[in-house]
């Protein structure tokens, strides 16, 4: 019986996700497939039940669903109550179970990059969900602290009160209004907000508003957005010299982990790249 799997989003149809699983699953052998489901907002609960009755294995969540999805799950991870959202929803004897694998997929493509984590300063911009899941996933990796910046302090503020209880590092928080100082003390930068989003007519005022110039030589920079692959932020940073991360490493590797989770064997990460890239 072909094992089905899938993605919940609205909308879902620009979802680079069935590429890149199904070209894993091909190369594997294996019979199952990938699938997109558009579940409009306010009706995840009912694709739920269709995906328990029907037998769906597992799928992943995307906007707007990862934070309603919540209620309607049997078991939840620490990782994903810690982050607030669920991306990963599995199927495990009649249960619905949820996890988040952005916070350790962002962890993954860091190590690979030969990023500092363990023992590191780290500044995050932003304050939105993509922030939250960097700080949980730098913090359980053993950060050394973790400063938030945003462009409104209160937002910056609000989620290091949320989050500095239940990590295992200190957390702070700023506007953007001071950030030469933060950067000076960085040895991981985490890009996290939208505005390097291809399209942003205001990426590149973006990436020249940050005092590039003041981090240490042997900083890493990294942007979750992934498209464009290089960001304004990105590029500034290898202008200078700096190491880079950029997103697609965190889209990979997430899946490998919800790959992991469903099929139980090892993720292709090779082959998960070579799709999304071609």
């Amino acid at each position: 019986m072909t094992t089905v799997l899938g993605i919940f989003g609205d909308p879902v149809k620009h979802s680079k996700s069935p590429r890149m699983w199904n070209a894993a699953i091909e190369h594997l052998g294996l019979d199952a497939r990938y699938l997109p489901f558009h579940v409009r907002r306010g009706t995840v609960g009912d694709a739920l039940v269709g995906m328990r009755a029907l037998g769906i294995r597992g799928v992943n969540v995307t906007l707007p669903h990862k934070e309603d999805v919540i209620p309607h799950l049997d078991v939840v991870d620490d990782a994903a109550r810690s982050i607030g959202a669920v991306n990963t929803v599995r199927l495990e004897d009649g249960r619905l179970e949820g996890f988040n694998t952005d916070a350790p997929g962002l962890v993954r493509s860091l190590l690979e990059g030969h990023a500092k984590v363990r023992g590191a300063s780290v500044l995050v911009l932003g304050a939105g969900g993509a922030a939250r899941a960097a700080i949980v996933g730098v913090a359980q990796e053993g950060a050394a602290r973790v400063h938030v910046a945003a462009r409104r302090p209160e937002a910056a503020e609000a989620l290091v009160a949320d989050l500095g209880g239940a990590l295992p590092c200190p957390l702070t928080a700023s506007g953007f209004d001071d950030l030469e100082g933060a950067f000076e003390a960085t040895e991981l930068l985490v890009q996290a907000t939208s505005a390097t989003l291809d399209g942003s007519p205001h990426a590149q005022a973006f990436a020249d508003s940050l005092p590039m110039g003041r981090l240490p030589a042997h900083a890493t920079v990294t942007d979750l957005v992934y498209a464009p692959l290089e960001t304004t932020v990105l590029r500034a940073a290898r202008e200078r010299g700096l190491r880079t991360v950029d997103g697609l490493g965190m889209l990979i590797h997430q899946g490998a982990i919800a790959f992991e989770l469903f099929l139980g064997l090892p993720a292709p990460v090779d082959v998960m790249r070579k799709a999304l890239a071609g």
